[in-house]
């Protein structure tokens, strides 16, 4: 399975591809279908009712899918709850190729002032009876599945500056401590949430000098506000010295330990 992200159009918006793969009895095929997802980071602000999420099928074959809206926790990990206070609408679509489908994320009731709601758009492929047209073969098909962080906003609060609005400071930050844990014998990076957003962590390291010992080139993950979340610490990796890390598109910059 691949999953890569497109930047090229539309303009200043990342798209995502995903690509399905029907695997038969003994020779894996790869299925037709492939659909862009974006924006890959939604949000409803605090004068907003919705935000707007667009699929597009970029393959030879039509392809249906389902999109539901959970409520997302973590407590060392994520967590996914049921929820009524975002739905997704239409929640089912079948889409042809070349054909884009727009998702309403629409908020059934107001968010506190000064507060942030995070939540998770999963979206499903779903296999469609009669694709196994192959004669005679057995097999199993899997499923593409993407998970699109969304958070909705009260009075007060904001998470981003749209795109093409006048740029003003932010009215809340997140504020993070670091501390590595030990829990069955393995060694974890525990990072804390205690400001007012939510936190996405890229390139994170350990800095000693000279020497940088590399968590993450990439997306390490997400630490929502008031929460705590835990990697794994790679094999050989010194957590030891100075740890810096880019939150929310930032520039790379020392994250405090715990207690400072």
């Amino acid at each position: 399975m691949t999953t890569g992200i497109l930047r090229s159009w539309p303009s200043r918006v990342a798209r995502l591809l995903l690509r399905t793969v029907l695997v038969m009895a003994a020779t894996p095929v790869w299925a037709a279908s492939s659909v862009l997802i974006w924006p890959v980071d939604p949000s409803i602000a605090s004068n907003e009712r919705a935000a707007a999420l667009w699929l597009e099928n970029r393959g030879s074959a039509p392809v249906t899918l389902q999109a539901r809206v959970f409520a997302w926790q973590q407590d060392g990990g994520d967590q996914y709850h049921q929820q009524s206070e975002v739905i997704g609408s239409p929640p089912m679509m079948q889409i042809a190729p070349g054909e884009r489908q727009l998702v309403r994320l629409t908020r059934t009731q107001p968010v506190a002032a000064g507060e942030e709601r995070a939540y998770r758009v999963i979206i499903d492929e779903i296999p469609v009876a009669g694709d196994d047209h192959e004669q005679g073969s057995v097999g199993v098909k899997f499923q593409m599945r993407y998970s699109v962080p969304l958070f909705s906003y009260g009075e007060g609060l904001a998470g981003k500056t749209r795109a093409g609005a006048e740029a003003r400071p932010e009215s809340g930050q997140p504020r993070l401590g670091w501390r590595v844990v030990d829990q069955q014998g393995k060694r974890y990076l525990e990072i804390a949430n205690r400001g007012s957003l939510h936190a996405r962590i890229t390139r994170a390291e350990f800095v000693q000098g000279a020497r940088r010992h590399t968590i993450s080139d990439g997306l390490l993950g997400y630490v929502l506000v008031g929460s705590e979340m835990r990697w794994p610490l790679p094999e050989g990796v010194e957590a030891a010295g100075r740890f810096e890390a880019a939150v929310n598109g930032g520039e790379i910059a020392p994250i405090a330990p715990y207690g400072h």
